[in-house]
């Protein structure tokens, strides 16, 4: 895996507590596996991040960014998940 770059995938959520796991999984389940995945929770009130933080137990390669106030919309939470990739690519995954 090594010699593959690495994708860093930027998913921002808010109350998705109905699409997340399956958002996850669609990516746990690529054939490439280098990747890194970086959910920004936009201040969710359901229980999206209590289900985000069991996946983040299972694989290190999933990261959850909390923000305390939400910021109206997604693009917020995109560019804070670039300023934390560490990818050679970009994959945007809503």
């Amino acid at each position: 895996m090594n010699n593959l770059p690495l994708v860093s995938i930027i998913t921002p959520v808010y109350n998705g507590e109905k699409y997340i796991e399956e958002t996850i999984n669609s990516v746990l389940f690529q054939t490439y596996k280098n990747w890194e995945l970086i959910i920004i929770n936009n201040a969710s009130t359901d229980s999206s991040l209590n289900i985000i933080h069991k996946f983040v137990k299972l694989d290190n390669r999933i990261k959850v960014l909390n923000l305390e106030n939400n910021s109206g919309g997604p693009a917020d939470p995109r560019n804070i998940g670039i300023k934390n990739a560490n990818g050679k690519y970009l994959a945007f995954l809503d």
